[in-house]
Order: C-alpha cells, then structure tokens, then sequence
C-alpha cells in the first residue's frame, strides 16, 4: 500500500517506508507510452516554463519564475553556474503546481574544458523553493522529488556521470559522500557533458508511476529519446514548485538551460478545467483592470500625437503594409523578369558563338581555296608530294574543325536553350568538310595520272609509313558525325526542358 512521504513521522521509518513505497524498476526496458494504454491528453503551460527567444526581459528576470544565486538570464539561455570554482544557482516557478499528473521536459548544456566536471544540475518538484542549499546548489530536507544529473564521482566507484532519482519527505539529509546511490530510487548511467547537441530530458508523472527519458544529445533528433529509468508506486505532493539549480565546487562546468517545458496530463475521456476557474476572480479583475488603464493611456497617446502632427494624415494601417497575396504576386512577377533577363543574356551568348562559327567557316573556306590553287598551279610538284600535302591540308583542317566543335560545344554547355539556326550552322559546316573531301580527292586523281607527269621524274622519297588511309579517314568522319549529333539531341533536350517555364 502506497504511504505519502508528507505523512512520515521518523527518518528511520521514513527510510524503510521509502525503500517499500518507492519501489523502482532499473531493469525496466519498456518506454514510457510504449504500453496498450491510450496516451494521456497534454496541455502547455505557459506560466510554468520557458524558452528563447526572449526568454528574459529587460531586468533580467525571467516572466513567472525567479532566480537566485549565481544564475544570469539571457535572451536564449538560463546559465544556472558559470564555469567558476565554488558556484550555485537555481531558477523556481514564482506559482505553485497542482496538478494531478504533468510532464516536464528539460533541455540543457553541461559543458567544462576538464575531463572531469563537477558537480551537477538538478530537477526540482517540491512543496518549497530551495533558493539555495548545498544540494547542487538547492536545499536539502527537501519535500517531494528531485532528478540529479550527477557529473562528479564522490565515492570513487567510478559510476559518474549519472541520473539519479531520488525522494525525501522532509527530514533526510541528502548522502553527498555515496552519491546519494543509497536513497536512489532509480538510476541510469548516462554521460550528459560536453555533447554536440542539447541534452534533453522528459520527465513524466503520471498515475502514481515516474518515468525518465534520456536524449543523451549525439543527434538533432528532438524525439530521440533513451529509456533512463522508472519508479512505480510514488506518490509525491500534489503541489509544488518546479526548479532547476546547479552547483560547482573545486571542478568547474557550464551548465546552461535552454528551455523548460510543462505539460499537464490528463486521462482520455478527463475534461480539463476552463482556464478560467484555475484563477481566482481577484486576479482575473486585477489584470482586467490593468488592461482597461493600458487601453486608456495607449488612446490618449494616440490623441496626444495628432495634436502635435496634424499634418500627418491618418492613413489605414491596411494601406501601410503590403498584404499576403499582393507580395506573392510581386514574387511570382519578379521571378518572370528575372527568367526573361537570364534567356536574354543566353540568347545573346548563342549569338556570339553562331557568328565565331561562321567567321572560322570562312577563314577555312579561304585557306582551303588557297591550298587548291598553289597544288593545282605548282608544276613542279612531285606526284609523290602530293600525298603529303593533301594529308597535311586534310590533317589541319579536321583537327581545327573537331577543335572549333568541341569548344563550341564547351561553351553552349550552360545554354539552357537551343535553336534552329544552331543546327543549320553545324549542317554547314558539315557540308563545307564534305566539299573538302571531294576536291582532295580530285587534286589527287587529276595530279597523280602519268600523262602530266611523264616529262618529269622525280627522285624516290624515303620509305615511311602511311598516315592517311581510307580506315583513318572514315574514323575520323565517324568521330565527326558522333559529335554532331550527341550536341543535336542534347541540345533537343535543352529546349524541351526550358519549355517547362512556359
């Protein structure tokens, strides 16, 4: 049978009553809302929590809560201790908690340059605020729960960092020297120091059972949550106070708290309290009556300030800010404007490439005319020299034109569009190399015959291998034609993926 620890009369008893009552299981493996059970409804309490931003206000205090000791409040963060020798601090709701059931969850930092750190944070339900205290920087003979995140080893038994739970009615005095292991309820061995990630942790009391959940802080994952350990069978004070405190001694860490989130838990099927009968009717007409005078002095301001400016004319506020579909039209304008300018500035670019193309089909045409006529007009030429120099034109005019093509196609790589006219260019240029076939061939024929050359004979050159045959020349018209048309169907491609825009 289940005994309140507010009820103990003798620490003695107290201690073998806590030892039947508290019954905790270590070898628990079962998370918590993992069973058949339908989950409990949870309801965020706002006058019970905090988190950035603006976590603080301008004083430095920090909206329904107070802090003591060393603790300094920022816009993002509660640093419990800094990470100097001999400090405490801890943070408390101002307002009590009644509630049957809640939950907590806790992000935080315990972050030091030293291998070890020292001592540990702490995680507060009691019916009082230890403002301070030598239990990690709270008071001790505490009355309700308290959850230690105990990062120093007192007792040399090397099981540090450790998660504690531990309860006490009011009269026992925390062990410092065994770590508390002695009057823990449950216990985990977690190492919550110096992790890339917050440290997270839910703490969950709910039908008379605690359950602690651990993200030991290795992911971002928020909901990656670790089994830690789970009493069943407790029963702590209906109400209290939630608060966080931490300590250093001759060790030092940072322990920073990012947020503190409560929920209350209620059974599936329990209505919960409208919010208005959880605060007393004198409260309630104390903030109506603040709202009123606010209301008040906010409207004679607003006069005040016409007087002083009647030139200013008093425009609807509408009219002042842009609305939600006004600047998603603005956007969806800009962005066509912005894909007008990039075509343009690609179709100018393909320009630039199509006229380089068309300059290097003529200075070909040229030098390839120009070949011809010193062949055709040089008599004494050896029909033997022919060869060579119909291979050297055929060699520099296929090299530069597989060149010219290859940085061509280099260069309309980021050309998201292709056009008709880039096509027909390189039809052209296929034609102009078709035409130069023919006329070597031609000028070979026509120079090789024996009636030109029997007047004439001329010395035999050296043996050398050939260069140029019918194999090589088809490998190279083959290379060509690949090209071509690899660019023809990426090109294709390009134009049917830029019709999407439109």
């Amino acid at each position: 049978m289940a005994v309140s620890i507010g009820r103990c009369l003798a620490a003695d008893a107290c201690l073998l009553i806590l030892t039947l009552t508290f019954h905790h299981s270590n070898s628990d493996n079962i998370v918590a809302g993992a069973s058949t059970e339908e989950a409990p409804h949870r309801r965020f309490e706002y006058k019970y929590s905090f988190k950035g931003p603006h976590l603080s206000q301008t004083d430095g205090n920090i909206p329904f809560w107070v802090h003591s000791g060393n603790a300094i409040p920022s816009a993002d963060q509660v640093r419990i201790t800094p990470s100097l020798r001999s400090q405490k601090g801890s943070v408390w709701t101002k307002n009590t908690v009644n509630f049957d059931h809640w939950e907590a969850e806790v992000t935080f930092r315990v972050s030091g340059r030293g291998r070890m750190g020292a001592d540990g944070l702490a995680i507060w339900f009691t019916t009082a605020q230890g403002l301070d205290g030598p239990v990690y920087g709270a008071a001790d003979n505490w009355n309700g729960i308290g959850i230690f995140f105990d990062s120093f080893d007192n007792d040399g038994k090397k099981n540090n960092p450790a998660v504690l739970v531990v309860g006490n009615n009011g009269k026992l005095v925390y062990d410092h020297p065994n770590d508390g292991t002695t009057q823990a309820l449950g216990t985990c061995l977690r190492d919550f120091r110096n992790k890339p990630y917050p440290v997270r942790a839910k703490i969950t009391y709910y039908k008379k059972t605690l359950t602690v959940l651990i993200n030991n802080g290795f992911t971002p994952d928020k909901d990656d949550y670790e089994f830690c350990t789970k009493v069943d069978k407790m029963i702590i004070p209906q109400e209290g106070y939630f608060g966080i405190s931490a300590a250093t001694g001759g060790l030092a860490d940072d322990h920073d708290v990012l947020s503190f989130l409560t929920f209350r838990l209620t059974e599936p099927g329990q209505e919960l309290p409208a919010p208005e009968a959880e605060m007393p009717k004198e409260e309630q007409d104390k903030y109506q009556e603040e709202f009123e005078n606010f209301q008040q002095e906010l409207d004679k301001k607003k006069e005040d300030y016409q007087k002083e400016h009647p030139e200013v004319q008093r425009e609807p506020i509408e009219d002042m800010y842009e609305s939600v579909n006004d600047r998603e039209i603005r956007q969806v304008f800009e962005g066509q404007n912005q894909i007008h300018l990039e075509i343009k500035q690609l179709h100018r670019q393909l320009a630039m490439i199509l006229d380089e193309q068309n300059r290097y089909v003529s200075v070909v045409t040229d030098e390839i005319s120009k070949r011809q006529v010193e062949l055709v007009g040089q008599h004494q030429l050896c029909s033997t020299d022919i060869p060579d120099a119909v291979f050297f034109l055929l060699r520099n005019s296929f090299h530069e034109s597989l060149k010219q093509i290859g940085a061509t196609q280099h260069q309309a790589n980021p050309v998201s569009m292709g056009t008709y006219e880039t096509v027909q260019h390189f039809s052209e240029i296929q034609e102009h190399l078709h035409v130069v076939k023919r006329n070597i061939e031609h000028l070979i024929t026509r120079n090789g015959s024996p009636s030109e050359n029997q007047g004439e004979k001329c010395p035999d050159p050296p043996k050398m291998p050939s260069c140029l045959g019918t194999i090589h020349f088809l490998v190279f018209v083959v290379i060509q034609s690949v090209l071509f048309f690899s660019y023809i169907v990426y090109k294709s491609q390009q134009e049917a993926a830029a019709k999407k825009f439109f």
